[in-house]
């Protein structure tokens, strides 16, 4: 019977975390949590933080007209108990009648951090700690580096291969299929914003969206990478603007320019004008000011390879298609790819039609 609960708790809280992944990425400077109550062996009911960070999980779960009385609540991070711009979930909780809390891992801000359990004992309310915890950690990693001072944010990168590893396709805009590319909107939807340059945009004449029915409104803010304001004025991406959060990091001072883009609601993230080249770390110190914890690089082979070389990626999505471009292919991925091992990492189970995606843990 004990083997039996083990298993039943890790159930639970595999279902908190799934409850979790519905706003990844979408709950600005709060972490997205999962929450599942269960009473007498069954899921009575469940939550996530809300699009924009608040209501909390707990307080979505507990909002029901139900009877909470000797439930157990499962939740992928410890329950804030501070006093934020709402009261502290660790309130709600024990006035809902929860007898028993389960949590993954402890809050790493510093409010709350290792707080909720003396405090749930003090309520006769039983707590157990670690849950699934190695799950958490990877989790949570974005917001735990978020909450670290001396960190810098979180960036994975996408990358779209053919079968000998070129990243262009001289004669065709896309080297992968149309099922690769949905599979993408939908990773998007699981940061808080998308960097690429004005060079991809223009070329591409990219949105930077989520174009999947109901992800539309999880659609992340997006960077763009233009030191000297070259991003054309008659581009898709400004239809958007006004719905979707976008900025340009340069160190232009070219005040038409800038109006222009002013009119276009975009935001400018100004670098320092004294170098020929942006500083890849200096760009993600300032997303981290600006409140960005997890990044998405979509952009050239210039760029996310800069970023790989200087080790500031940490996951690396790889669309590879099972088509060879031969000379028809530009930029070659295969000297790094062959670094990364790519052939002994394990393929996502996910049917693509002949395409292969693979997700590359760097750091």
């Amino acid at each position: 019977m004990k083997s039996y609960y083990k298993i039943s708790e890790k159930r639970f809280m595999n279902l908190a975390f799934e409850k979790a992944y519905k706003h990844l990425g979408a709950t600005k400077e709060n972490p997205s949590v999962g929450c599942v109550v269960v009473k007498k062996g069954s899921v009575i009911s469940s939550g996530s933080t809300s699009i924009n960070g608040r209501p909390h999980a707990e307080t979505n779960a507990l909002k029901e007209k139900k009877n909470y009385q000797g439930s157990t609540m499962y939740v992928t991070l410890e329950p804030c108990s501070h006093f934020g711009k709402t009261p502290p979930c660790i309130n709600t909780i024990a006035k809902k009648g929860v007898s028993k809390v389960c949590y993954s891992i402890l809050d790493p801000d510093i409010r709350s951090k290792n707080k909720a359990k003396s405090i749930f004992n003090k309520k006769k309310i039983k707590v157990k700690v670690g849950l699934l915890k190695n799950k958490g950690y990877n989790f949570y990693k974005s917001y735990i580096l978020s909450k670290n001072n001396k960190s810098l944010p979180l960036i994975d990168a996408k990358i779209a291969i053919s079968k000998d590893y070129f990243s262009v396709n001289k004669k065709k805009k896309w080297i992968t299929n149309d099922l690769s590319r949905t599979k993408v909107h939908l990773i998007r939807s699981r940061y808080d914003c998308i960097l690429s340059t004005y060079k991809s945009i223009n070329k591409d004449n990219s949105l930077l969206n989520c174009r999947i029915n109901g992800l539309n409104v999880l659609s992340p803010s997006r960077i763009i990478i233009d030191k000297n304001l070259k991003l054309k004025k008659n581009l898709n991406i400004y239809k958007s603007t006004k719905k979707i959060k976008t900025y340009i990091v340069t160190s232009s001072n070219n005040q038409i320019k800038k109006n222009f883009f002013k009119s276009k609601n975009i935001n400018l993230i100004k670098m320092d004008n004294n170098r020929e080249k942006f500083s890849y770390r200096e760009i993600l110190l300032k997303l981290k000011k600006k409140g960005f914890s997890r990044i998405l690089c979509e952009s050239g082979f210039y760029t996310t390879n800069g970023f790989l070389r200087n080790n500031l990626v940490h996951n690396l999505y790889v669309f590879k298609s099972n088509k060879t471009l031969n000379k028809n292919g530009r930029n070659s991925y295969k000297n790094l790819l062959s670094i990364l091992r790519i052939k002994d990492k394990k393929k996502i189970k996910v049917n693509l039609s002949g395409d292969e995606m693979y997700k590359l843990k760097i750091k």
